[in-house]
């Protein structure tokens, strides 16, 4: 019965109507509460509030707000700009991390911090790792021995992160964390969180699947085209230096040689020798450009610049992308900025 069907009616009558009416209203709510509350062990039902997500860091926390959509309620602990090496967890983290049902990590390494924040907050959720299936790139034995200088001079919060990854089930300490650097691999992390959000919520499943298709279908095309854009620079001309070591894959995937500054991580500046060595293979090798990255100092790379005569190409994403309303605050438009700027600063019509 409707407010329509009892306005003809009078005095007891409408009250009495007006009670029928509470009282069934009252018990199809409480019907529908009870069809609606989930099966025990399921995470999310149909039609129920949005997936609570915790994703590591801002391009995973990207990826996977792309594939999800409206039907996910995102936290990114380490949101753009910022740096996942040094980053130190807080109490909202851990007390989002404690209410959230899916969690999306890098994996490889990447987070030496979250094993523990995953114990504080007594995270019971689905972990994905969305770096599952990739082949991990090994690092040189050169970037092996920059890591090492680097742990000698980082102090207690680099030798932490270290004997982090040396725990049972961590990454091997001489594997290159930065999967994301390479689409192809992107492609491997849009399947791996996909497959997560489905397995977290099935009532949703066909979105974040048809969701997953267009991105794959996006990520294809750029990727063919960056192949096609730096393969036109002749591959001598395509060396550079960065601030640290987080494009290799990048490389191995676009034939770009990065030279770094720092190891993995960026916590420590090299020594006045190693300095000197880089300036030399700078000059050695004609490398005509230096980057500067969004989550580390600038002051290294201007030195280098100034000392070898490289101009500087401008910034580089690495580690973490743009303010959302910058052309580098999503994953594709991170990887069109970045290589914008390289096939600038290296192609002939610069020369």
């Amino acid at each position: 019965m409707s407010r329509k069907w009892v306005t003809g009616m009078c005095g007891d009558a409408r009250a009495v109507a007006r009670r029928a009416l509470a009282a069934l209203a009252g018990g199809l709510l409480w019907a529908a509460a009870a069809c609606a509350a989930p099966a025990p062990g399921a995470v999310a039902a149909p039609d129920s509030a949005p997936l609570r997500v915790v994703a590591s860091f801002s391009v995973l926390g990207d990826m996977v707000q792309q594939i999800g959509g409206d039907h996910i309620a995102l936290t990114t602990i380490v949101g753009p700009n910022g740096d996942v090496h040094d980053f130190e967890p807080s109490p909202k983290d851990s007390k989002a991390l404690a209410h959230a049902q899916l969690l999306l990590v890098n994996g490889l390494g990447f987070e030496t911090w979250m094993p523990r924040l995953v114990q504080a907050s007594g995270f019971k959720g689905l972990e994905v790792v969305a770096s599952r299936g990739i082949t991990p790139r090994h690092l040189s034995a050169g970037e092996q021995a920059l890591e090492r200088a680097e742990e000698r001079r980082g102090g207690h919060e680099h030798e932490r992160g270290r004997e982090e990854r040396r725990q049972p089930g961590a990454a091997p300490t001489d594997i290159d964390p930065h999967a994301w650097q390479s689409l192809s691999n992107g492609l491997v992390y849009v399947q791996n969180i996909t497959a997560g959000l489905i397995k977290a919520d099935p009532a949703h499943a066909a979105d974040y699947q048809s969701h997953a298709d267009m991105y794959i279908a996006q990520i294809k095309a750029l990727d063919a085209k960056l192949k096609q854009a730096l393969a036109a620079i002749p591959e001598a001309r395509r060396k550079v230096v960065t601030s640290h070591d987080a494009f290799g894959y990048f490389g191995l995937a676009y034939g770009v040689q990065f030279i770094s500054a720092t190891g993995i991580s960026n916590e420590a500046e090299p020594s006045a020798k190693e300095m000197a060595r880089l300036i030399d293979q700078i000059k050695k090798e004609h490398v005509s450009a230096v980057f500067l990255e969004n989550i580390t100092n600038p002051k290294l790379i201007r030195q280098i610049s100034r000392e070898t005569g490289a101009k500087i190409g401008g910034e580089l994403y690495s580690d973490a992308l743009a303010a959302p309303d910058q052309p580098a605050g999503t994953y594709l438009g991170m990887f069109e900025w970045n290589a914008g700027k390289l096939i600038y600063a290296l192609g002939p019509a610069q020369h």
